[in-house]
């Protein structure tokens, strides 16, 4: 059975839901991919996030990735809102309390670096976000070991920074430096965490 274990790595476009169900009116992995029927995605990416994506038919990854304690890196490119703050880093390292589900959770320390080299690696995202004049944005690398939902812009929200485009650029060891949007590639699962 070994050998019939497959593992993908998709640059998720901007408003694909994660998920190969069909629903009217909005795209999914259905609509860009073609891979085995017994694949599919390893958590998910919002449908207004891009980027990595981890697709597989071991069901023993799954529970590797998504068991709590089983902890592995997810680093996300963040555009936001405004100049982040130094004070604003600090935070989003230590933790900072966001709401899920009307309850509080403090999230888990987090690296947070303000990414201060051109990021020419990314593709451009269509449609592109809004360009305001008057409000200067930056760029963020946020690299957290746990994923709630809409942690990372709940996150850049409770610090002051809106997140206005969300891309998670490296998964494991694998980063998607040369992808573009509805790229696929097989990986071997040793590359992977």
């Amino acid at each position: 059975m070994a050998d019939t274990l497959v593992y993908y790595l998709l640059y998720k476009p901007f408003q694909v839901l994660t998920q190969f169900s069909r629903v009217p009116g909005k795209q999914t992995l259905a609509d860009i991919i073609d891979v085995p029927k017994d694949v599919y995605p390893v958590g998910r990416l919002d449908y207004d996030s891009e980027g990595l994506l981890l697709l597989t038919n071991d069901k023993s990854l799954n529970q590797q990735v998504l068991t709590p304690g089983k902890a592995h890196e997810r680093e996300y490119w963040v555009q936001v809102e405004g100049s982040v703050s130094p004070e604003a880093l600090v935070w989003l390292q230590r933790g900072v309390i966001i709401s899920l589900d009307g309850k509080k959770h403090q999230t888990l320390p987090a690296k947070a670096m303000v990414i201060t080299t051109q990021i020419n690696d990314l593709p451009t995202r269509q449609p592109p976000i809004r360009f305001r004049k008057d409000k200067p944005t930056s760029w963020v690398s946020l690299t957290l070991q746990e994923g709630k939902n809409r942690q990372v812009r709940r996150m850049t929200a409770a610090v002051g920074f809106p997140t206005l485009r969300l891309v998670r650029w490296r998964i494991g060891r694998q980063n998607a430096a040369g992808m573009l949007p509805g790229d696929l590639r097989t990986v071997k699962k040793r590359e992977l965490l």
